[in-house]
């Protein structure tokens, strides 16, 4: 059973109390079984060498003075570190990369037994692996420092560390969001992570293989990381209330998010939020429907529990019926089990009565039940009174005019529920720029995609679309590519001043320098710049 302490300045403290992860599939298997043994570990009644083989690990919780006393060590740290070069910064994602293509089965097997199918968790630690690669390296090297020289200067823009950043990953997604730390880190800055009490083993386990080691390889103060578990509400008060932390990751809903970025700003701290999605994709009549089909499905993955999935298509109506066909058959294919199997892509979903609500609340708006609607158990058969499972839904809903009245339309629903909108006849005449209007007036912004096979029209969407950290036209719509970004948006997904997410610029800020060569302070301030070299 690995078993994590909190990581602080260094080290590993002491700890009294303890969470225990249970493997997801023997949550799936017996549910109140596996809870009162991780119950019955954490109150003190099962001794931890009595755990079953099932217990995978614990991870100590931290007390308020180890929350303090890892932005204390933090912000020692981060005074040394910010003064590395930059390719010595640079060189530690590199080496973080390389274990990460190393360790790669240790991280998908770490994912799957926190309950990620097995397919999902290749397809995040995918997104690592771009997040980090090459091409994305000398990228955003090249953003960090631009330099000119002159006759009797040198002058440089270039973008310097914060400080002290703290990270707060989602439940939902904790050891792939958690790992976007590593580009705070080669900021410059000093990094604290809360790993969440309800999945911490993951956040742990990773980052102390990974980071803690790529950071000792490149010569970097092992404070410049720190890694907890702690009570969500008390540490990011801290946080808020510490002099010596400077930016917040923050994920999460939209609304709380919101509030919460508002509450940085008002403490003097940079947010950095990651929130809601509800991405909209569009098939125009031109698609190739077969791959357009299998974009849209994506939309089920994990039970549409991933911000980035399509969560509203529109679809042109000459192809709609033939699309929704599709989709459908498609979507039948999509099945729930265990996170071992390799097949599985649907992942539980809690809030089952919000789902009828939402899904009810659209079809009594007009929509028609195109395919779904049930509840599954682990092996897909339907169950309406335990299942686990919800079959993979898609509802369509008559013209772009309206459409937002649905909740399932207008917001991310975390739900494996796609709204297909089809503009109705009337909208038919200057329908592109209808489309786009649509796509824009959307009050999230994650991503958007569209399908055609036509370049005039991918050039008119691209051209006229403005929300949305990442624009794809005919590609997977949750697929991971080199250079571009994985995370960020506009409106309610970033919140105010939000774009795409490159956390080594969202945890920087620009700064100028010039360096002289015998200037005189009277001739640079008196100096007739109308004499200089012609533009």
């Amino acid at each position: 059973m690995l078993s994590y302490g909190s990581y602080v300045d260094g080290r590993e403290q002491p700890a009294a109390h303890w969470v225990y992860t249970v493997r997801a599939s023997a949550m799936l298997g017996d549910f109140m079984g596996a809870l009162r043994t991780k119950r019955g570990l954490e109150r003190g009644l099962i001794s931890s060498d009595d755990a079953p083989a099932e217990v995978i690990g614990r991870c100590a919780v931290a007390d308020p003075h180890e929350v303090e006393a890892a932005l204390q060590s933090a912000a020692r740290a981060a005074a040394e570190w910010s003064a590395a070069p930059l390719a010595t910064r640079m060189r530690l994602v590199e080496v973080f990369h390389g274990l990460v293509r190393e360790k790669h089965d240790e991280i998908v097997d770490m994912m799957i037994a926190e309950g990620h199918p097995r397919a999902l968790a290749r397809w995040e630690t995918s997104g690592v692996l771009a997040n980090t690669a090459p091409e994305t390296r000398a990228f955003l090297a090249a953003q960090m420092e631009q330099r000119v020289v002159t006759a009797e200067r040198e002058l440089t823009v270039r973008r310097v560390a914060d400080g002290v950043v703290c990270l707060n990953p989602p439940a939902n997604a904790t050891v792939a969001n958690a790992l976007l730390g590593v580009w705070a880190l080669a900021a410059g800055n000093a990094l604290v992570v809360r790993a969440p009490r309800s999945a911490p083993l993951g956040v742990m386990h990773i980052l102390r293989e990974l980071i803690a080691p790529a950071l000792e390889a490149v010569g970097a103060p092992a404070a410049a990381l720190s890694v907890l578990c702690s009570d969500a509400p008390s540490t990011l008060r801290t946080w808020l209330e510490s002099p010596l932390v400077d930016d917040v990751m923050y994920f999460g809903g939209s609304r709380q998010g919101i509030e919460f970025g508002a509450r940085c700003v008002a403490a003097g701290k940079k947010p950095v939020l990651e929130l809601a999605g509800n991405d909209v994709c569009v098939v125009w009549h031109d698609a190739d429907l077969d791959l357009a089909a299998e974009a849209l499905t994506e939309a089920f993955y994990g039970s549409g529990q991933i911000c980035m999935v399509p969560n509203c298509a529109v679809v042109h109506p000459a192809v709609a019926d033939e699309l929704l066909r599709k989709v459908a058959e498609r979507a039948a294919r999509i099945r729930p089990g265990y996170p071992e199997e390799p097949d599985a892509l649907l992942s539980p979903v809690l809030r089952t009565d919000l789902y009828r609500s939402v899904l009810d609340q659209a079809l009594e708006g007009g929509a028609e039940l195109v395919c779904g609607g049930r509840r599954l158990d682990v092996d897909g058969a339907p169950d309406e009174v335990g299942g686990l499972f919800l079959e993979p839904t898609v509802v369509r809903v008559e013209g772009l005019k309206g459409a937002r009245d649905l909740e399932a339309v207008r917001h991310e629903t975390f739900f494996p529920l796609l709204p297909v909108v089809v503009p109705a006849p009337e909208e038919v005449p200057g329908l592109l720029e209808a489309v786009v209007e649509f796509v824009n007036t959307n009050e999230y912004g994650l991503r958007n995609s569209l399908w055609t096979g036509d370049e005039e029209v991918a050039g008119r969407f691209l051209a006229g679309v403005r929300g949305g950290g990442l624009l794809k036209v005919n590609d997977s719509h949750i697929g991971f590519l080199p250079v571009l970004p994985t995370h960020g948006g506009t409106g309610l997904t970033g919140g105010p001043g939000g774009e795409a997410n490159y956390p080594l610029l969202r945890t920087s800020h620009l700064q100028g320098v010039s360096v002289g060569r015998g200037v005189r302070p009277s001739d640079a301030v008196f100096a007739d710049l109308t004499k200089g070299a012609s533009a």
